[in-house]
């Protein structure tokens, strides 16, 4: 089901709610998360995104602001960092986030996207 950018909000076709989403540890053997995207009020999500390779390193383990400017910089031509469902979108934001603590990523990530983060 296709959804629009109204404004700094995004809309389901149907329905004037924000998209929801839902962050939880990946089903996959080589990730660390998912994130689930649903429309408002639905039960099965119409995209599913698995980030973060489970065998390095990010900002929320180890803390470090200057691996995370490196990583930033390494990445910042070849990802989507506007996409709110990719991969890429969600590792900056969330793995490697502005603080080392992801709670508070998952937060901001939700809000610069104007996303509800459903429980």
């Amino acid at each position: 089901m296709p959804v629009h950018l109204i404004g700094n909000n995004l809309f389901s076709n149907y329905n004037t709610m924000p998209i929801e989403v839902e962050i939880k540890k990946s089903t996959k053997e080589d990730k660390k998360l998912m994130a689930l995207f649903f429309e408002p009020g639905q039960d099965k999500p119409f995209k599913t995104t698995h980030f973060g390779n489970k065998g390095s390193e990010d900002y929320t383990n180890h803390g470090n602001k200057q691996k995370r400017t490196a990583y930033l910089k390494r990445h910042e031509a070849t990802e989507n960092w506007n996409d709110y469902k990719s991969a890429g979108s969600l590792s900056k934001h969330i793995n490697w986030g502005p603080t080392p603590n992801r709670d508070p990523n998952i937060k901001a990530y939700v809000k610069k996207f104007n996303l509800k983060l459903r429980n």
